[in-house]
């Protein structure tokens, strides 16, 4: 800026002193063209003014359109928002509410109650998606990935990855190597937690097609207790390889209990009333390519099914069963 300064004050000394040069001739004609504005002709120029003073006169007008006086402004948005979202809650709770009393998906209750199956997660759009979420051991510096997509004709769910058992190179972990689909806990109006009520039901029931690879699927009870944050019930799910749908029927009973991944030698049965979550995880140590696809989890009653608790307990293992 302080060169172009410069400059321009020479040329204007230039232009009032001396006669410039032939070599300086460019230089002037440059900087005077910059600073002077062209001068266009009167008729040119008179139309121009006429139509600039016509936009003028018309953004005068939407202008004073627009202005409000005091007394009615609009009131404030952010009031507005807050009312509108208490607005949506109990609208949210009055649904449920109904729900609760009239039986789900709108049936009465009595049939609800009675009812054999229960379909309660199925795949059929994006929609279907946004109640799970994936992981795997990248959140603590492993290599595994994993992903979730639609399958075919928007028919089922697409669990895909890559396993990796190489452990994080951070000096603490030693092993590695899990990938996992887990689903989002309900929330109710004013963004409460809710649960599933799968009390009248037996068996967990999926329809799946997966590489040959055994999942482990993992239930999670609702609770808000600190200590029971790492506890899930689990059993496993093994997968035949092929291009062939299968039918996977586990009873709750067999859910055993563990801790941080551990199986706990005091086994505890699954209380069905307050179920939080449903995941699957692959962790076979068996690096390569995978992939799950299930097309709807459901709960049924299977009446051939008389087993309460598979595991046996003794007061050595539980003194708190036997008090």
């Amino acid at each position: 800026m302080a060169l172009v300064h410069k400059l321009l004050k020479g040329t204007y000394i230039l232009k009032k002193c001396l006669k410039p040069s032939a070599a300086l001739r460019p230089i002037l004609e440059y900087c005077s063209s910059t600073l002077q504005k062209p001068v266009a002709p009167y008729s040119r120029v008179s139309q121009q003014s006429k139509t600039e003073e016509g936009l003028h006169g018309h953004h005068q007008k939407e202008v004073a359109l627009d202005i409000t006086s005091p007394e009615g402004k609009t009131e404030t948005s952010f009031d507005k928002a807050i009312r509108d979202e208490i607005k949506d809650h109990f609208r949210h709770l009055k649904d449920e509410i109904v729900t609760r009393w009239m039986g789900s998906q709108g049936r009465p209750l009595h049939e609800a109650l009675m009812e054999q199956a229960r379909v309660v997660w199925q795949f059929r759009g994006k929609e279907d998606l946004d109640k799970w979420m994936v992981t795997s051991d990248k959140t603590i510096g492993g290599r595994s990935e994993v992903f979730l997509k639609m399958g075919k004709n928007n028919q089922s769910a697409l669990l895909y990855g890559t396993l990796s058992s190489e452990p994080p190179q951070d000096g603490d972990s030693s092993q590695s190597g899990y990938c996992s689909m887990i689903s989002r806990i309900p929330r109710g109006a004013f963004e409460r937690k809710k649960s599933y009520d799968w009390s009248q039901f037996n068996t967990l029931y999926l329809r799946v097609r997966g590489d040959g690879r055994p999942w482990m699927v993992n239930i999670r009870e609702d609770t808000d207790f600190i200590q029971k944050t790492n506890q899930i019930y689990s059993y496993f799910m093994f997968t035949r390889g092929g291009p062939y749908w299968q039918e996977v029927k586990i009873p709750f009973s067999k859910f055993f209990f563990s801790n941080q991944g551990r199986i706990q030698d005091a086994q505890y049965q699954l209380v069905l009333d307050k179920i939080s979550s449903i995941g699957f995880t692959l962790a076979d140590k068996v690096d390569g390519p995978f992939f799950l696809e299930i097309d709807f989890i459901g709960v049924f009653t299977d009446p051939a099914h008389t087993e309460e608790f598979a595991y046996e307990n003794s007061p050595a293992l539980n003194p708190r069963l036997f008090k």
